[in-house]
């Protein structure tokens, strides 16, 4: 089913007739097409669904790659970034041209679907700055970080439904509601993975989340779980390079708290609304998709 998205990416590379963009792109690790997959199951495997994945999957592209420049990071999926490869210029611009040719394939689809995207993808950008700011400081804040993690991964997951049921004539707000929690859940499981998955699977240290800054929904509750003591204690290991003590003494004060099974809990309640209110609308199909968003090691 995912055949015919990676065809048709291609074939936009392709038509931008530029071989460096070409081999680029090919150094690209393709993951899991999350986003592809949901509107092929909402809308089918009509073209303009196929043009519709493509585009949503270059614009996740493109995200990514300005994200691992944001962040300095050297890897991908266990494999090397392209910035740590070729620089943060050529990544940024890779991402510009991946965007751009994004928003021009857009226009062939229909106003509508093009306005849902789009809008997506300016929450994207507004959560890439939250993101950043937020990581000059210690975020208590529940809601912050909600807010933080719907503009920046959910917004496009819903959007990417949204989109999907406007191309099959379904009702477009339901699909809205079920993409957002599937991209919360998305978001709060990778959050989570940065602390209990080890750094073979991860692609990265373990705990680099932290280390880079980013105070995730584990951190605030074990933070809220802790005395004052410690909880001073957690804020100055906040931002910071972590010895193999200060990593033992958090992921011990996770594991006393129960914090991973209190963060899996809320992503999988959101989940199970999705799946509900899916399976309402005789959707039941979307029930994998929506398992997969959380059962994953990356």
């Amino acid at each position: 089913m995912l055949s015919a998205v990676e065809r048709k990416i291609e074939q936009f590379i392709a038509e931008l007739d530029d071989k460096e963009v070409e081999a680029l792109y090919a150094k690209l690790p393709q993951g899991k097409r999350l986003r592809a997959k949901l509107i092929l199951k909402i809308a089918g495997e009509k073209l303009s669904a196929v043009k519709t994945a493509a585009i949503v999957e270059m614009i996740h592209a493109a995200s990514l790659l300005h994200d691992d420049v944001i962040d300095d990071a050297d890897t991908r999926r266990s494999k090397p970034s392209l910035n740590a490869l070729y620089g943060n210029k050529t990544a940024i611009m890779l991402g510009d041209i991946l965007y751009s040719k994004g928003f021009f394939e857009l226009n062939n689809i229909s106003p509508d679907v093009a306005k849902v995207i789009s809008n997506a993808v300016t929450q994207l950008s507004l959560g890439e700055l939250k993101d950043v700011s937020l990581s000059k400081m210690f975020n208590t804040d529940t809601s912050v970080y909600l807010d933080m993690i719907y503009q920046k991964t959910a917004s496009l997951i819903e959007a990417s439904a949204g989109a999907a049921a406007l191309l099959a004539g379904k009702p477009k707000e339901p699909f809205m509601i079920y993409g957002r929690n599937l991209g919360l859940a998305f978001q709060m499981i990778d959050d989570l993975l940065d602390i209990t998955a080890d750094s073979a699977t991860l692609g990265k240290p373990a705990l680099h989340d932290f280390a880079e800054g980013k105070t995730t929904l584990p951190y605030i509750y074990l933070y809220d779980a802790l005395g004052e003591s410690d909880r001073e204690k957690l804020k100055n290991m906040h931002a910071k390079v972590l010895s193999e003590e200060e990593q033992q003494w958090i992921m011990a004060q996770m594991q006393m708290h129960q914090i991973p099974m209190k963060c899996y809990a809320q992503a999988r309640e959101l989940i199970e609304e999705a799946v509900e209110l899916m399976n309402r609308l005789g959707e039941d199909a979307l029930s994998e998709i929506a398992t997969e968003m959380i059962d994953r090691e990356f």
